[in-house]
């Protein structure tokens, strides 16, 4: 976790690896394949091969004509604004799929059910406020599984606080950060705190995805 097709080599050692049966582990590579380079696609416009940012990529689409042809088809030019429709449904089972592995791994929560809700978008569509509030750190209120990689993620810090007469004080907290998997390729946050598992990913520096279950 995260699956390979969004990362580039070498890649980074000590990834996480988290147990699944074969139907499962294999079940999802088409999807994977699909949505990596659909995201390639929209940042360049195109699915000219030679036009890719990421040569693997751009691999994938020369040795898969089928799939280069299902992301064309949905191409739309207004313009000069190009857009593509997308496949919720294969989207949603790579982002599912990517939740529920950093739950496991980060904080021993097998999220078997159906989420609470999942929600993905393109970061260029948000505000600059929105931005600040999703790539927020975390600040915990309630631990989660004793033992967990995530508990042995938190940071414990200081706040300087400014009072309206002037006055400093300072306020401990403990907060949990962001992991960066790869630079401008992946990145996640796995929160358990407050009645809830709350994964958030960044793919490519393009597509933000929230996946909450509600305890």
């Amino acid at each position: 976790m995260p699956s390979r097709v969004f990362l580039d080599s070498p890649l980074p050692e000590n990834l996480p690896v988290v147990p699944a049966c074969r139907a499962c582990n294999n079940g999802f590579s088409a999807d994977e394949e699909y949505l990596a380079c659909l995201i390639e696609s929209v940042i360049a416009g195109s699915t000219d091969p030679d036009r890719i940012g990421r040569p693997q990529i751009a691999e994938i689409l020369r040795r898969s004509p089928a799939l280069r042809s299902h992301i064309e088809a949905g191409r739309r030019q207004s313009g000069e604004q190009t857009t593509f429709d997308i496949n919720q449904v294969r989207v949603r089972n790579v982002v599912l799929k990517l939740a529920r592995g950093h739950a496991a791994f980060e904080l021993s929560r097998p999220c078997r059910e159906e989420p609470s809700s999942l929600a993905w978008w393109p970061i260029p569509l948000m505000s600059p406020e929105e931005r600040d509030s999703y790539d927020a750190s975390h600040v915990i209120q309630t631990f989660g599984e004793v033992g967990s990689r995530g508990m042995q993620r938190l940071l414990v810090t200081q706040l300087t606080l400014n009072s309206p007469t002037g006055e400093l004080s300072t306020l401990g907290v403990i907060v949990n950060d962001w992991v960066d998997v790869q630079d401008d390729r992946y990145r996640y946050l796995a929160v358990d705190d407050a009645g809830e598992v709350r994964i958030k990913i960044i793919i490519r520096q393009y597509l933000a995805c929230e996946i909450v279950w509600e305890n």
